[in-house]
């Protein structure tokens, strides 16, 4: 399980530090997509097999279906750990995620986001806990 939030800044090559925590759990390789809110998600190789199949058990005939699979597939890239514990993010997702320099990675269970600061902390400023704590209730999710 992913958790945590850590604090680190992209380089002008789009090469990001990967925290020495996520990196035990994630291996040297794993796949970096958009995300949902404009971030990114990080998944281990299993993860991302799970959420694959996810996809394939999708009505693929509905064409909604067919707009979140390929958001999610046609962004996704497979990287690589260095010797330095850093991944290249592809620009395309640097240019979706607007990473430039300050960057925060939150685990989120099952995958691992990345953040450029300012939207986390806009995103984090929008967010009233107890009013989804509540909703969240409503559906008999108790946190």
């Amino acid at each position: 399980m992913y958790k945590g939030k850590y604090v680190h800044t992209i380089d002008a090559k789009g090469r990001l530090i990967v925290p020495s925590k996520f990196r035990d759990q994630l291996g040297d390789t794993f796949v970096v997509t958009k995300g949902a809110d404009g971030c990114l998600n990080i998944y281990d190789d299993e993860g991302w097999k799970a959420f694959e199949e996810t996809l394939k058990e999708m009505p693929m005939n509905r064409k909604e279906v067919r707009q979140v699979a390929r958001f999610f597939l046609s962004g996704a890239a497979d990287v690589e750990v260095d010797k330095l514990g850093r991944i290249l993010i592809p620009q395309d997702l640097r240019d979706y995620a607007g990473l430039e320099k300050d960057v925060i990675l939150t685990g989120m269970a099952d995958k691992i986001e990345i953040w450029s600061k300012e939207r986390f902390e806009a995103a984090s400023e929008d967010q009233d806990i107890a009013d989804t704590l509540e909703k969240m209730a409503d559906w008999g999710i108790r946190i």
